[in-house]
């Protein structure tokens, strides 16, 4: 079930959304086709529920937005990035456990 929480960004509202916010972003670079995007997007939810207000959790489907995954040099997905303060505080490539994503989230909000 998916969280009302999580925006999905495009490459064009990107730089607004994301490297403008003045709050702490998590974006993860995932596609419909992509086994362990889907394995973990249940994780990002609960992250977008249980930090609201402290951080914003957005998406960006790689096929459809080719130039921002580009630029952060995203080859592999599932890939989350912290941005903080409009420069990455933190990038972790594959499915990890939830608690791996959660001490990254609070490193980065404290």
């Amino acid at each position: 079930m998916a969280s009302d929480k999580v925006a999905h960004v495009t490459d064009s509202n990107f730089e607004l959304e994301v490297m403008k916010s003045p709050t702490p972003v998590l974006v993860d670079f995932w596609a419909p086709w992509c086994g362990p995007c889907r394995a973990i997007a249940p994780i990002v939810d609960e992250l977008a529920d249980e930090y609201a207000g402290r951080l914003k959790v957005v998406k960006v489907n790689v096929d459809d937005n080719p130039l921002t995954p580009a630029r952060f040099g995203v080859r592999g997905i599932p890939n989350l990035i912290i941005v903080k303060n409009g420069q990455v505080a933190e990038q972790i490539v594959g499915a990890v456990p939830k608690q791996h994503l959660v001490r990254a989230v609070d490193t980065a909000i404290a």
